[in-house]
């Protein structure tokens, strides 16, 4: 299959496209056209362009007329344990067509944008095919970010309508979502974007409605609106090529980068990935810890699962509450066979301890998934030892919000896996490695990633922005798409990620991915986590910077702090060493598990009143914290 895909694409995913989704008119001649020289004019990737179809459609109704009306589409899990909720794939279609129905009335039309900030309920897929039914372009921002962030993005799509909710528990916090909002739409509208609408879900476990601040004539409730309209809506039949979503994600300036994804071929390349990714079969329960306002929630929680007719798991809550065994809690309750996280979360509940994991049966688990980060060796051991039972394999997937989809990843079971490699390239995906000018290097090597040729699920452009596309993705080595980070191949062929070539330090002429620091330090028994960045030294230009959090139980001492610095020396070499070891209770990390490096860069090197946004992080207290141990 991948020979086929890389010596005739055009045949290999229309067959795929035309024998698993419903085209309402099929393309023409052309199945893609691309060009990804900045040398030879604008950068164009388009597929299937011509070809009618809808997503919505594709995920619900088509499901539903094979027979799969009353499979559960949804397994919702609240953040309180014992409250819990479903919907068949016909309960969510009516839900959604509500939904649509609501958003029409107000306005929205093809091509509209719709900002959705909500947390992970129901409600969150639901509001997302619902835009897609209509052809709306939908543009989730993660319910953790601070209102300014909201604000930004408000600012950059011009919505029609935000969706919220009231409130929300994560673990014991209550986080109230509509205050941010209010808080977003008063700096929007200094900026010239006024919203009038704002939809608004009571989430009655975290804020009864009577608690909750309100608008008159801006703000609804979405109980007393929403479940008026019929269950029943027409499909916005749209191009291939037409916008799906947009979703913002960092730039190294700062300014959020707006993603666009179009439709038919982000859907085909989702559904396809997520059904070879994962080895996906009719009985399967899947349990995507990933929240939908990060890409992963998008592929891989709502559309790639939904177009293979599978059974999701939906969790509100954090992933250690009430306690480290919630997870597997969770897979026991629904039989989870397939079970996709990200490496961050691995190793902070490998440092809770195991038996966390043993005192839960987990024998339905069958195919394991890492995502977000390089998965250091010793995390992905436990993951599979440990979690899996060593009888699950483990999909450890390279892909990027750009390019919509899994790009180098294991298939389960069809080769052999080594730990902290995310293997070979998936169908249709050319990864090369080149050098500082842009020559491709073979065999055994390390360098910059590049994807040669376009693939369905690429994005197409930054919205409003396409000069910073090609500048940022095509101009560093023209003819090729550039990844950011780094690669090394080693002598069979397997891709090892080094991290963002942003998150290279240069010791003394070396190149060192802190990916690779991070990797050794966590190798010792008794570091649980660390996070590495660069700072400035004055003889060796970049010197390596450690924050290291240890095991449970263990105390922090010198003799600690040379045994760490000697396994990075025996790993790596010495000089790889780190001349800074921080000792950190806990990491700076936003909500989604994301370590918040540039935060680390400013403390390290003593930037303190140049921090910036602390309130994106789960526990921002954490950075006085570290802060005040910087000399110790």
């Amino acid at each position: 299959m991948y020979k086929r895909s890389i010596e005739d694409p055009a045949g290999f995913w229309s067959d795929i496209a035309l024998s698993e989704f419903y085209w309402k008119q099929r393309w023409g001649d052309q199945v893609y056209s691309e060009n990804l020289d900045v040398n030879k004019g604008n950068i164009k990737i388009e597929w299937f362009k011509g070809g009618i179809t809808n997503i919505c459609y594709n995920c619900l109704d088509r499901n539903i007329d094979a027979g799969l009306g009353g499979k559960i589409a949804l397994y919702w899990e609240s953040n309180e344990p014992g409250f819990d909720a479903n919907l068949t794939y016909s309960q969510l279609l009516h839900r959604v067509c509500q939904l649509a129905n609501y958003l029409k009335s107000i306005g929205v039309r093809k091509g509209d944008a719709v900002v959705i900030y909500l947390p992970m309920l129901l409600e969150l897929p639901i509001t997302m095919l619902a835009c897609a039914r209509i052809g709306a372009v939908h543009s989730v921002v993660f319910a953790g970010f601070s209102s300014d962030s909201l604000a930004q993005r408000i600012v950059d799509c011009k919505p029609k309508v935000v969706i919220t909710c009231n409130a929300v528990k994560r673990g014991p916090k209550t986080i109230h979502l509509k205050d941010i909002v209010d808080a977003a739409l008063v700096e929007s509208a200094k900026d010239g974007v006024s919203i009038d609408v704002c939809l608004t879900y009571e989430n009655q476990s975290a804020l009864k409605r009577e608690s909750t601040k309100w608008q008159e004539g801006r703000d609804m409730w979405w109980q007393d609106v929403v479940p008026k309209y019929p269950t029943t809506c027409e499909v916005e039949w749209v191009d291939a090529e037409d916008p799906l979503f947009l979703l913002y994600t960092s730039g190294s300036t700062g300014k959020p980068k707006g993603v666009l994804h179009t439709t038919g071929g982000y859907m085909v390349y989702t559904a396809t990935t997520f059904k070879y990714a994962f080895d996906y079969k009719e009985s399967d329960i899947y349990w995507c810890t990933a929240d939908c306002g990060w890409i992963t929630g998008h592929s891989y929680v709502t559309y790639g699962p939904m177009l293979n007719g599978a059974t999701v798991v939906l969790y509100e809550g954090a992933p250690n509450y009430p306690d480290s065994g919630r997870c597997w809690d969770i897979v026991d309750k629904y039989k989870v066979t397939i079970f996709y996280t990200a490496p961050t979360l691995v190793r902070s509940l490998m440092r809770d301890g195991d038996e966390y994991v043993t005192r839960y049966s987990r024998k339905s688990l069958r195919v394991l998934g890492s995502v977000g980060e390089p998965i250091n060796p010793s995390a992905w051991r436990w993951f599979f030892n440990l979690v899996g039972g060593s009888s699950c394999p483990i999909s450890d997937t390279w892909w990027q919000t750009e390019t919509g989809g899994f790009m180098i990843t294991p298939l389960p079971g069809a080769w052999p896996q080594k730990p902290g490699s995310a293997t070979f390239p998936f169908f249709g995906v050319q990864p090369v490695i080149v050098d500082e000018k842009g020559n491709e290097i073979d065999g055994e090597c390390s360098g910059y990633l590049c994807v040669k040729g376009s693939w369905p699920g690429a994005f197409r452009t930054l919205y409003g922005d396409h000069e910073r596309y090609e500048t940022t993705y095509f101009r560093p080595f023209p003819g090729y798409y550039f990844t950011g980070d780094g690669c090394s191949r080693d002598k069979d062929g397997y891709h090892w990620l080094t991290g963002r070539v942003d998150d290279v330090i240069n010791v003394s002429g070396h190149r060192i991915g802190t990916a690779e620091v991070e990797s050794a330090l966590v190798s010792h028994p008794q570091c649980a986590e660390a996070a590495v960045v660069g700072v400035e030294h004055e003889v060796k230009g970049q010197g390596i910077y450690a924050f290291v959090t240890i095991v449970e139980g263990v105390s922090y001492s010198e003799e600690l702090r040379k045994s760490l610095i000697l396994a990075v020396r025996n790993q790596i070499g010495a000089f790889a060493a780190p001349d800074k070891i921080h000792w950190a209770p806990s990491l700076p990390k936003t909500r989604s598990g994301k370590i918040m490096r540039r935060i680390l860069r400013k403390i390290a090197s003593r930037q303190l009143d140049e921090l910036g946004d602390t309130s994106t992080l789960a526990e921002p207290g954490v950075v006085d914290q570290l802060i005040a141990l910087a000399d110790r």
